[in-house]
């Protein structure tokens, strides 16, 4: 058993690491990378759903109860210094998902430099991006790559045939 455990425990933190590889977003239609430029806006479906999912009560909640707990942990093993980018990541992202309720968004960290991609319906949000992220600790800069792009209307497929 005492050969196995070393065993498990790498397995599970090689797990770990490539399952967190992704960057964190904000909403499912949002780029996959923030080096992809996202110019077109998104449709009006995406943004409501995203929309009604981020202003439950439910996921408020749950939003801040992992910021909170990511918080608590951090400041029991060690402060800033010893942040994994993963946390930053996830922390800056459950921020933006939950007072920018129709971006889609994507965040990745350096370093604690944290790069936001993606767009927002309207200039008021973009400028809600760097002072949210700035919240979270951890975080020494933010550069902002995303851009204003108000939702398209919704297309009815039977017009289109």
């Amino acid at each position: 058993m005492k050969k196995l455990t070393p065993f498990l425990l790498t397995g599970l933190l090689m797990f770990g690491a490539v399952a967190c590889a992704d960057n964190e977003k904000t909403t499912q239609n949002a780029p996959n990378g923030t080096n992809q430029v996202q110019t077109q806006a998104p449709e009006a479906e995406n943004i409501q759903d995203a929309q009604s999912d981020a202003t439950s009560e439910t996921r408020r909640a749950q939003l801040n109860s992992d910021i909170r707990s990511r918080e608590q942990r951090n400041n029991i093993t060690g402060g800033d210094t010893d942040r994994a980018e993963a946390d930053i990541e996830s922390e800056v992202r459950s921020k933006l998902e939950a007072n920018i309720t129709k971006g889609q968004l994507t965040v990745d960290s350096k370093e604690g430099i944290v790069t936001v991609a993606g767009t927002v319906p309207n200039e008021q949000d973009l400028a809600k991006i760097a002072p949210l992220a700035q919240e979270i600790k951890g975080v020494k800069s933010v550069k902002v790559e995303a851009v204003v792009a108000p939702a398209q209307p919704e297309t009815n497929n039977q017009e289109a045939q």
